[in-house]
């Protein structure tokens, strides 16, 4: 299988990702070196936090640059949870702040819980299901979705506040409910693929997206 790199800009849990590789027989490596991660044929972008502190730290590493010609040049790019959010235009965590504009889109907040019939804490955290969108003629069999049936109910693992919502409805291939909000689980635009959810924490299915990815 294809040596993957995941991307050490200070932000992310690495090391449960490379396990997670490890596990399903492919091999990873974590760097910060902007020659490593250029040279990948296959580039992971994790995240925990805040988008302003992601971005901030890609910016100050150097390493926002290196993504985006990485992203141009075709090879297969994953962004993970706060990964994949750093993947858009903008964001409106905290003010409004710039991605890498890699998926034209923009990140936005929970709907907060106003109705006490439906209480709901925000961040979301913990097991949730994902599915086709509603009202697309969505094919996974090309996706990194394509072990999945989307006849039954795969569930994987979320730890977040906010969301991504591209600008083209296209390129969402998954989406999920929250309280009020039914928003992109899963984005995938050429060789580009963003999982809100935490595949390395996702058991069975999550491996199977990340097998998938590797295939890719």
């Amino acid at each position: 299988m294809s040596m993957v790199t995941i991307v050490d800009y200070g932000v992310g849990n690495l090391f449960n990702i490379q396990k997670a590789f490890k596990s399903i027989g492919a091999g990873s490596t974590i760097s910060n070196d902007p020659e490593e991660i250029a040279g990948s044929s296959k580039l992971v972008l994790p995240g925990v936090g805040s988008f302003e502190a992601g971005m901030t730290a890609l910016k100050e590493s150097g390493t926002d640059e290196v993504v985006k010609d990485f992203a141009a040049s075709g090879r297969p790019l994953m962004g993970i949870c706060l990964g994949m959010q750093l993947m858009l235009s903008t964001s409106e965590e905290n003010g409004k702040w710039a991605g890498l504009d890699l998926i034209e889109g923009k990140v936005v907040r929970f709907t907060e819980s106003k109705d006490t019939q439906e209480n709901y804490k925000i961040p979301q955290i913990g097991w949730n299901s994902i599915s086709k969108p509603t009202g697309m003629e969505i094919d996974w069999n090309n996706t990194v979705l394509k072990s999945l049936d989307p006849t039954d109910t795969s569930y994987l693992y979320f730890i977040h506040s906010y969301y991504v919502a591209p600008a083209d409805e296209q390129s969402v291939i998954a989406e999920t409910t929250y309280g009020q909000d039914t928003f992109c689980s899963v984005v995938m635009k050429d060789n580009l693929v963003g999982c809100q959810f935490h595949p390395e924490r996702s058991g069975k299915v999550g491996l199977q997206i990340l097998e998938a990815f590797i295939g890719a």
